[in-house]
């Protein structure tokens, strides 16, 4: 997946200069999205999302953020923090008592094709002991370094399961929450406070997404007739995916993530997206 040496280091934007505008970036093969947040008004200033008809190469990707960028004008905000989330299957949660991270690739490499040049980094999940290991768009880090200087990046799926354990309850039945964009998946189960599991998978069909979620309980020993399902992000109550599940899964409802304290200025039905909007 590496197209590039990485000119940047995972380091933040410099705290002495004047926050204004934070700059939110998803990237994956199968779409885009970003979020401009005014960090003094606490304002939703800009949100767009970009969904691909294919999956696409890194490069064309990078392409496409390009043109994005400049039918939005990013230009005319005065950016001065950005992050970045990386947003693929290439990815392997580790505990972190067995982490070593002169062991980075040997993590991936039972789940995952890696190139010997591909670039693996890991983000830690702060109070809950994991680790997240996987290879970033490294392309993507480069291009958004020109544009920007020095950023902060990160694995979405280190944003899906710290904003869900913060928010969770502790409550002791497990609830199982699937998260759906673009064409992709991810399963996260919790159980008091505690992650269960946590995967994703590319889908194609209603089919596709029904077994990779009953699999999943399935391994998990979970009963379809007691789990608690929530479905959020690119779904709704009658839709195919909604009605797919219902037909196994009894308790199952609509997940609405804790509000934020980001207000919408220009927004209006527009959903952000989950792990953009937690990445701020």
């Amino acid at each position: 997946m590496a197209t590039g040496p990485l000119f940047m280091t995972k380091k933040e934007i410099n705290n002495n200069i004047e926050k204004f505008y934070k700059l939110s970036i998803q990237v994956s093969l199968n779409g885009l999205s970003f979020c401009i947040v005014d960090t003094i008004a606490n304002t939703i200033k800009h949100f767009k999302r970009l969904n691909f008809s294919k999956e696409l190469s890194p490069y064309e990707m990078q392409k496409e953020l390009k043109q994005l960028f400049g039918e939005s004008k990013i230009e005319d905000y005065s950016i001065t923090e950005v992050v970045v989330i990386h947003r693929n299957n290439l990815f392997s949660l580790v505990p972190k008592p067995l982490f070593d991270k002169a062991e980075l690739a040997n993590y991936l490499k039972f789940n995952v094709k890696i190139l010997a040049n591909d670039l693996v980094e890991y983000d830690e999940i702060d109070s809950y002991d994991l680790v997240n290991v996987y290879v970033p768009f490294v392309n993507i880090n480069n291009y958004i370094y020109d544009l920007f200087g020095e950023f902060e990046f990160m694995h979405h799926g280190t944003i899906m399961v710290q904003s869900l354990l913060n928010s969770h309850s502790n409550g002791n039945e497990p609830i199982c929450y699937v998260h759906i964009a673009d064409k992709q998946m991810d399963i996260t189960v919790l159980a008091q406070k505690q992650l269960l599991f946590f995967n994703s998978f590319q889908y194609i069909t209603k089919e596709d997404f029904i077994y990779y979620l009953l699999f999943t309980l399935e391994q998990l020993k979970l009963n379809t007739e007691n789990i608690k399902l929530r479905l959020f992000g690119a779904v709704d109550m009658g839709d195919e995916l909604y009605n797919i599940a219902y037909e196994y899964i009894q308790h199952i409802s609509i997940f609405i993530p804790p509000s934020d304290i980001y207000s919408t200025e220009e927004l209006e039905k527009e959903v952000v997206d989950f792990t953009v909007l937690n990445a701020l």
